[in-house]
């Protein structure tokens, strides 16, 4: 995944990019496969390999896919010792090295290693955000496509809460070209398409069977990546630490938020209606658990 979403930023240009790896080699040679692209792409690609944080010191946005990857049948939940470790070790050494810096999360669980590195870092919650609806939202936008036989642009999907089965889909604010999902579908339908992206992540795992989703995911990074980067001030649904927005104190969970070069500079409430809120405290308190789980609650 880290390796695609590096592909992707310095094909469009957007900031030289250092990939970062423990094993020897392996960074520098991905990186020097990527540099060797730009001849065709008839580009300037700045991008370089190292196993050293030394060697990205005072990099704006560190982007932390960090960790071990889900197996068939595993779910994101049993990741959570094993990659609290990784991610831990990970964070301090950002610290360390790029006390400035915008973090953003990928590793799984999402919503708890988002906690943990806000945790850690001791960084403000703005400037640590995580990549969740940001790709919950695209699988939604495109399985609704699909069913409706339009194009995935016309589609504005909305998923919040937490990364995984506590997902929190809303279909009465999912539109396509400007109208409701739920006056274009019946219920039936819709809730298969919500079953459908709840579990799309393990989906595509047991297909592959040794590995887990990466190009959406690195899409969905790229795209948060430039907002951040490039000062667009996007609205984008991403997994952040809620201070009482929503009604919900000190849990990570997927809310609306605008980006821009400061990390999340806006958490913003959308109109929910009772159950949704539900759904979304909900959500939001299975994360609390987890959290309760590493000790960090």
């Amino acid at each position: 995944m880290g390796t695609t979403t590096a592909q992707r930023i310095v094909e469009r240009g957007y900031a030289e990019v250092i990939l970062l790896d423990i094993v020897e080699g392996l960074a520098e040679g991905k990186a020097l496969d990527i540099l060797q692209s730009a001849p065709v792409l008839n580009t300037d690609i700045k991008i370089s390999g190292t196993s050293d944080f030394k060697d990205a010191a005072d990099s704006e946005l560190f982007i932390v896919t960090a960790g071990l990857f889900r197996k068939p049948g595993m779910t994101r939940d049993q990741l959570l010792t094993a990659n609290a470790e990784i991610v831990g070790g990970v964070v301090k050494n950002i610290v360390n090295y790029s006390p400035q810096c915008v973090i953003l999360m990928v590793s799984n669980p999402l919503d708890v290693m988002t906690y943990l590195a806000v945790r850690t870092s001791g960084f403000p919650r703005q400037r640590v955000v995580g990549m969740s609806g940001a790709l919950d939202s695209a699988r939604l936008g495109t399985f609704v496509a699909a069913e409706l036989k339009v194009s995935p642009k016309d589609v504005s999907p909305w998923v919040l809460g937490a990364h995984g089965a506590n997902m929190v889909v809303i279909p009465r604010l999912t539109t396509v070209k400007g109208r409701p999902l739920t006056e274009l579908l019946p219920n039936e339908t819709i809730d298969k398409l919500v079953e459908r992206t709840i579990h799309g992540g393990r989906e595509i795992v047991d297909l592959l069977k040794t590995g887990s989703a990466f190009y959406a995911p690195s899409a969905g990074i790229a795209r948060m990546a430039e907002a951040i980067i490039k000062d667009k001030k996007e609205v984008l649904p991403c997994a952040a630490l809620l201070e009482g927005e929503y009604g919900i104190q000190d849990s990570v969970i997927g809310v609306p938020v605008r980006l821009g070069k400061k990390g999340i500079e806006e958490i913003v409430e959308l109109e929910l209606n009772a159950e949704e809120k539900q759904k979304l405290y909900d959500s939001a308190e299975g994360v609390k658990l987890l959290i309760e789980k590493m000790g960090l609650g």
